[in-house]
């Protein structure tokens, strides 16, 4: 890991500083602030019919398709601006201004390059690899859960993103898992934990980032202090995986027994090209470049050793022959199109790429109403009257922010300057005020069946060519199901919980130095 001096803004794994003005969420701005009827709470409609639209479409109904969530958000959207005083302009500039900020492009990102390299790997064989690995190495449906658990948190800290672990493990291990017999709600939970784990702890995490620079701290000394709380949580949670896994049964799925017996070992040469990614990220590369590295190693391997062809990958389907059907590409087919593992890798997430543009552009015009700051406000002048309360009300108050903004890099802008304020009027070092900022954004992100962690994953489930097409609808986890078994994303809360109430890990700004905790 390369030191960073305190306090100086460290590089994204883009390049650029991840400041206010860089991620845009949060960012002060030229723009006029908008006024609503109702005051500045009223600016928190959008996001707050969003919420209660996800709530019962997804709690009550158990409807979880994310398209029915991007119909919520544009109606929350419409709706706010029926209560905006004066011209509806600044209302309108406000919506371009939050979709057009870094902060969402960076998810979108991971999610269309992870897609592509997860569907890749899958059409080469991956899956069955692991079916035949599992059987040899004797890792049974009980302790799958737990060991997917281990693996994506090893994955997330290695590339230090979430939401690619997320595509890649509900890609490959998932359906690997639910077809030796492993329960579809718990694993899909193990693997978003994992996803928590990484998110929080890995160095190079935009949520790692944004915390340690939002809080004048060096990631460093971040990452070290913060690694004794995020053990606290993983301890019990991993335990918890393989006592469940006992207890909650999988689904029968025709014909996986047949599929176990056959399953042969060479798809796991893409062992090595998940190890290109995760070396790539891990000596600095911007994601991006990883996986792409990654990609073209997983088409070579698919090529030359046979694990998959050309037109698995990518293929043009027409409906008269021609000068160019004789390419292994191009193929005659009843209606025209394109397929393969890059199209249906990118074009499965375009639904959840709409809805987390309009989750940014509500929180945005919450921002410049005035929501968020009357909420700080108010917690800061009537709750935060001691340390300890005041770390509680950081811990709840970020909790509250990221069930609202469930793009968690974006829920944790929005809330930073808060975080920092009540830190700094009670001394308290700027690690611990990093520590309780990251560890709600990370895991809240991945619990709620509307946020954006578990949606990326539930898409590689429904996407026209997901897992519930190729596998059947036992392949497919209702959102809503999954929220009791995050663990390690509920263990995150309770240890903050608990270290606000008891004082543990608590350090004020006097007691210790960059190089004391990095060395810790």
């Amino acid at each position: 890991m390369t030191e960073i001096p305190h306090g100086a803004p460290p590089a994204t794994d883009g390049g650029a500083p991840p400041d206010g003005d860089e991620y845009g969420v949060g960012s002060e701005s030229s723009e006029p602030r908008i006024e609503f009827r109702g005051g500045k709470w009223a600016s928190a409609l959008p996001l707050a019919f969003f919420i209660l639209w996800a709530i019962v479409q997804s709690g009550v109904l158990g409807i979880g398709d994310t398209n029915g969530l991007v119909v919520g958000a544009l109606i929350g959207t419409t709706l706010g601006m029926f209560l905006v005083r004066g011209d509806w302009k600044s209302y309108a500039d406000t919506i371009f201004e939050g979709m057009t900020q870094r902060v969402a492009a960076t998810a979108i990102v991971a999610w269309l390059w992870a897609g592509m390299f997860a569907q890749t790997l899958q059409v080469g064989g991956f899956v069955e690899g692991l079916i035949f690995a599992a059987d040899v190495l004797n890792v049974g449906a009980a302790t799958f859960p737990a060991a997917a658990f281990v693996l994506c948190g090893l994955l997330a800290t290695g590339i230090g993103t979430g939401y690619g672990s997320t595509v890649a493990f509900v890609t490959l291990f998932f359906p690997a898992g639910v077809l030796i017999g492993a329960s579809p709600v718990l694993l899909f939970a193990a693997i978003l934990s994992g996803a928590v784990f990484g998110d929080n702890l890995a160095p190079v995490s935009d949520t790692t980032i944004v915390s340690a620079v939002t809080q004048d701290a060096d990631i460093g000394g971040v990452v070290a202090s913060r690694f004794k709380y995020a053990i606290a949580a993983a301890i019990p949670a991993f335990v918890a995986y393989l006592v469940m896994g006992s207890v909650m049964s999988g689904v029968g799925l025709e014909g996986a027994a047949e599929l176990r017996e056959t399953a042969t070992a060479p798809g796991l040469l893409h062992l090595i090209s998940m190890g290109v990614v995760i070396a790539t990220a891990v000596a600095g590369r911007h994601i991006v470049e990883a996986i792409s590295w990654g990609l073209v190693v997983a088409i070579a391997f698919n090529l030359v050793f046979g694990l998959a062809s050309a037109s698995d990958m990518v293929v043009f389907t027409v409906t008269e022959a021609g000068a160019l059907t004789g390419l292994p590409v191009v193929e005659v087919g009843e209606t025209a199109g394109v397929g393969g593992s890059l199209y249906a890798g990118a074009v499965g997430f375009f639904p959840l790429i709409v809805l987390t543009l309009l989750i940014v552009a509500m929180a945005q015009i919450m921002i410049r109403g005035g929501g968020f700051e009357a909420i700080q406000l108010f917690l800061l002048d009537t709750v935060a009257t001691t340390v300890r309360r005041a770390e509680l009300t950081m811990v709840l108050g970020t909790a509250m922010i990221n069930g609202m903004i469930t793009i968690n890099t974006a829920a944790e802008i929005a809330i930073a300057p808060y975080i920092a304020r009540i830190g700094e009027k009670f001394n308290l070092n700027g690690y611990r005020r990093a520590n309780i900022l990251d560890a709600n954004t990370s895991a809240l992100g991945y619990i709620f069946p509307w946020a954006g962690g578990v949606l990326v994953g539930y898409q590689v489930m429904v996407g026209p060519e997901g897992l519930g097409q190729e596998y059947g609808p036992e392949m497919v986890v209702n959102p809503i199901e999954v929220v009791p078994y995050v663990f390690h994303g509920w263990f995150l809360v309770i240890v903050f919980l608990l270290a606000a109430i008891t004082g543990f890990g608590r350090e004020y700004i006097p007691d210790r130095t960059s190089e004391e905790v990095s060395r810790a």
